[in-house]
């Protein structure tokens, strides 16, 4: 292509940024300046990695971000044109050039089977105990109180509610305190504004939960990937990136998102050992602790920190209502202190009328109530999961056997790819999230997510049947298409 001639791409594998977002940047970069023109063709996926040396998959990611923000469209049995920004004013603010880049975003709409989120489903929720729920702190003495500015630290009450439970489990010592954050995502957002600063390394999982990566990217942190298999995190290499000491390390201890992997006892140890030696502090993600559907809950992560090097993230999204965004960071009082500030800074302090319903919903007994038909639907739904990726994927698919959690991770048998995939699936009505959407360091083109909580066991079934189809289908045209060797 004449346009790849005139401006040379050039690709650094040994660069912290990764290749798909190299790539998206100097694309992007020749269209907002104009010298890419509206109307231009762009190579095909496989044409422009076999030119530039890459995995098709990294083209693909590249070009599924250019289109996010606007900058190329992609036309079925045409190929990518450049669509620009012709209506561009001829003066003012030019957001496209002043914005710097987004993380990657799904994109994703409502399908008729959605594997995407991961979330609770709401034809769990309990309207009439909610209703119920909210009619009892709305008759409150102290209304007014809770309408009123709060503390950034949270609702008292519920503070103390959730630090008075912690010390009964052992997860809270003399020296710990609680904050109320809107959801585990903004208790990861100040954890990364109080310690992080552009360029520091931070070690995550790897393939890890976008909605971190893209946080802790904009943050300017570089990310030092530790693989995550069936058994969580390799704790070997683990303790290779600690040796370096990263400003923190995050780590989901229970049902890992995407993988759903649980980290095991004997890792747990080790992990703490090594943060230890290393001066390193970890930040513990229990998200999904209280989805456990089948074995025995494990010690937490900080309840196994004697020293105080571990700050434990939890939330009521999960197990009640997500669009109340209530969570809570347990950690040492220091940084808990610096939290408290920064989230003064943001937003003042989290919603007291959502924490005041939820306190509310604990204390009268609805939240355990509910609770336990969430794990009962929940273990019914991973079940059918599992079992549909027996009955209908093809042979060589492997998939991770979670004990709870919301997801599960399957790897398509080479060589298909899941991205080149999703869109197959969308046109039947399925939808997942591929590989390339979690991946760090890593690239997994076979990996996908299956996000099954918010669907019923029979739209599972029916899923998987047509993706499984759709696998098939393509394994086999493959197969027709491979070169029959020479009779010799």
């Amino acid at each position: 292509m004449v346009w790849l001639m005139d401006f040379p791409i050039h690709i650094r594998p040994d660069a912290e940024e990764p290749l798909y977002r190299q790539l998206f940047e100097q694309i992007a970069a020749r269209i907002r300046s104009g010298d890419l023109p509206r109307g231009e063709r762009l190579p095909a996926t496989r044409e422009l990695a076999g030119i530039l040396g890459l995995n098709r998959t990294t083209v693909s990611a590249a070009y599924a971000m250019l289109e996010e923000h606007g900058l190329i469209s992609g036309q079925v049995g045409r190929g990518s044109f450049v669509r620009g920004d012709a209506e561009r004013p001829a003066a003012g603010v030019d957001w496209g050039t002043t914005l710097p880049a987004a993380g990657l975003s799904s994109g994703f709409g409502r399908d008729d089977i959605g594997f995407v989120m991961s979330r609770p489903s709401a034809d769990l929720f309990p309207l009439d105990d909610f209703r119920d729920t909210c009619e009892a702190v709305l008759a409150r003495r102290d209304l007014a109180d809770i309408l009123q500015l709060g503390s950034p630290s949270g609702f008292e009450p519920l503070r103390r509610r959730l630090l008075d439970d912690a010390r009964a489990e052992q997860l809270a010592g003399p020296g710990d305190d609680i904050l109320i954050t809107n959801g585990c995502q903004q208790a990861l957002d100040l954890i990364g504004r109080v310690l992080v600063r552009p360029g520091d390394t931070v070690a995550v999982e790897d393939p890890i939960y976008p909605g971190l990566k893209n946080l802790l990217a904009g943050l300017g942190a570089q990310l030092a990937g530790i693989p995550v298999g069936p058994r969580g995190i390799d704790i070997a290499q683990a303790e290779r990136i600690l040796r370096d000491k990263p400003r923190f390390v995050v780590v989901t201890s229970n049902f890992q998102n995407p993988t759903g992997a649980t980290l095991p006892l004997e890792s747990r140890l080790a992990l703490l050992e090594a943060a230890r030696t290393a001066g390193v502090p970890v930040v513990e993600n229990d998200a999904y602790g209280d989805l456990r559907y089948t074995g025995e809950p494990l010690p937490a992560l900080k309840q196994l920190d004697a020293r105080g090097g571990t700050v434990l993230l939890r939330s009521f999204s999960k197990v009640s209502f997500p669009g109340l965004r209530v969570g809570w960071a347990l950690g040492p009082k220091p940084l808990l202190d610096r939290l408290r500030q920064a989230k003064e800074a943001a937003d003042l302090h989290t919603d007291q009328l959502s924490q005041a319903v939820l306190l509310e919903f604990l204390e009268s007994g609805r939240l355990e109530k509910h609770r336990a038909h969430v794990r009962a639907a929940g273990g019914e739904r991973l079940a059918a999961t599992i079992a549909g990726c027996r009955e209908f994927l093809p042979p060589g698919t492997q998939w991770t056997e979670p004990e709870g959690g919301m997801n599960v991770w399957v790897r398509l048998p080479a060589p298909l790819d899941a991205s080149d995939l999703l869109q197959r699936a969308r046109q039947e009505g399925v939808a997942f999230l591929p590989g390339r959407y979690f991946a760090v360091s890593r690239p997994d083109p076979g990996g996908l997510r299956l996000s099954f909580a918010s669907l019923p066991p029979e739209k599972i079934r029916e899923g998987l049947a047509i993706l499984g189809r759709i696998l098939r289908n393509e394994l086999d045209a493959r197969e027709r298409l491979e070169p029959s060797p020479a009779m010799v």
